[in-house]
């Protein structure tokens, strides 16, 4: 039987190379309610008050390219239904166009994009016991979001406040180049669970029993390649892990199915099938 990564594993921190860094700044800060933690001429870190969730580093050369691997959206979730109603009258209020917006059953969720098209979703996750099952498989579903309840919803600090200090990278959704591919590595090597097929191309996969921490999709096209060096987008997102014990764990997995692991600053770096990176760290 494959062994399965620590149940306490969850995403981190997510790092994207954008083209402005004062533009995109802006714009998490006032759309979005980020804080910036610290920055420099061309790198910032940003967080909800506590450690960074959102590292964005300036390329301005970076080429903007479609049809590759990498990112889909990075998942911002924060921690009630009444922040979630926060951030979409905050998006309003600065006029921030929406790219969809859905009911998931286990989640209600928005969507949209920053200045360079690195896709967003904020959400907020229903209790455990309300999410669906059907013969005991977990069924996300994309039923239409309330947008009129939601914005009913009033019972926090108000609309000009920032993210809650609660808030975390709840997960992030990959374009890959193959799915069985994908799934043999996020499952068969790291050791996540896989938790829903969406058709025939998209997974979602997780630890502990979540409903995913990250999820795979060929809608880039089956066989898309990575993009090149130094693009627009996803430069590697980090999974954080409770001991180093299960790091070792991990990286012992990767190691004996013959992908190099690399050192990086505070942790082990490990690239899927696709190319995209993940950094392993407590």
């Amino acid at each position: 039987m494959a062994e399965t990564i620590d149940p306490a594993t969850s995403v981190g921190s997510v790092h994207l190379t954008i083209s402005d860094v004062n533009r995109s700044v802006r714009f998490y800060e006032s759309h979005l309610g980020f804080t910036l933690n610290r920055r420099d001429d061309r790198t910032a870190w940003l967080g909800a008050g506590g450690s960074d969730l959102l590292v964005l580093s300036q390329c301005e050369t970076a080429p903007r390219v479609r049809g590759t691997t990498g990112l889909y959206h990075f998942a911002i979730l924060v921690p009630s239904r009444d922040d979630l109603a926060r951030s979409l009258r905050r998006l309003v209020m600065t006029e921030t166009v929406l790219q969809g917006a859905a009911d998931h059953g286990v989640s209600e969720a928005l969507y949209l994009a920053d200045p360079d098209g690195n896709g967003i979703e904020i959400y907020r996750d229903r209790r455990r016991a309300e999410w669906p099952y059907v013969g005991g498989h977990l069924q996300m579903g994309a039923e239409p979001l309330d947008f009129d309840n939601l914005l009913g919803e009033h019972t926090g600090p108000g609309d000009g406040a920032g993210l809650a200090r609660a808030t975390a990278i709840g997960h992030v959704h990959l374009h890959v180049s193959r799915l069985a591919d994908a799934e043999r590595f996020y499952v068969g090597v790291l050791g996540f669970d896989l938790m829903q097929r969406y058709g025939p191309s998209a997974i979602f996969v997780s630890a502990g029993g979540y409903h995913h921490h990250i999820g795979l999709n060929t809608w880039a096209g089956v066989g898309a390649p990575p993009p090149p060096p130094g693009a627009i987008g996803l430069r590697h997102f980090t999974v954080t892990l409770p001991t180093e014990a299960a790091i070792a764990n991990v990286v012992r997995r990767v190691r004996a199915a013959g992908l190099p692991v690399d050192p990086i600053e505070g942790g082990h770096l490990v690239r899927d099938p696709a190319g995209n990176g993940i950094k392993f760290a407590i």
